[in-house]
């Protein structure tokens, strides 16, 4: 911890920004270092010094770093988006999750189909006997030449997106 560490003559970062003299016992000492005058800038312009001093004191000395920490955490967010914060990052990284795992659902989906559609038109295409429709093929996203012609963004009956947008048109 490094309220335990030895300080330096210099005052800390928090009594150079408020010009005032740093004491031995100053509360921001071992958290505000001098060399980090930004960090106690930023949470003094979103908290104040008098409610980050308060805030300090009530806070078990073992919790100080993590609770300075989370502080310029906060602060940096706040200055950054005033009126969500961290929330708004928090926010922000839900959505890119939710987004993630809708793609990995859909490559899941496709690569299933992929492989049942490649072992059924295996049979199909080496069944040299008999000459196979487009309409005949399994019937996975409703046919062949209904797949190609389907949107991005359009759903089998199954509720699987039916992506052959990188494949050629061969009609």
């Amino acid at each position: 911890m490094r309220s335990h560490e030895p300080r330096s003559s210099s005052s800390c970062a928090a009594c150079k920004f408020l010009k005032r003299r740093c004491t031995p016992n100053c509360i921001f000492a071992p958290y505000f270092r001098s060399d980090e005058p930004k960090k106690f800038a930023k949470v003094h312009k979103v908290f104040g010094a008098s409610n980050v001093s308060k805030i300090l004191t009530e806070v078990p000395e073992g919790q100080r770093e993590d609770t300075v920490n989370s502080l310029a955490y906060e602060a940096e967010a706040r200055l950054r988006d005033p009126v969500y914060g961290c929330i708004g990052a928090i926010a922000l990284l839900q959505r890119k999750m939710a987004q993630l795992q809708l793609d990995l659902s859909i490559a899941r989906a496709r690569l299933a189909r992929y492989t049942a559609n490649s072992s059924s038109s295996t049979v199909i295409l080496n069944d040299r006997s008999r000459m196979t429709t487009f309409s005949e093929l399994p019937a996975a996203c409703g046919g062949l030449s209904e797949c190609f012609g389907q949107n991005y963004s359009e759903f089998s009956q199954d509720g699987l997106f039916n992506d052959f947008s990188q494949f050629p048109h061969i009609f």
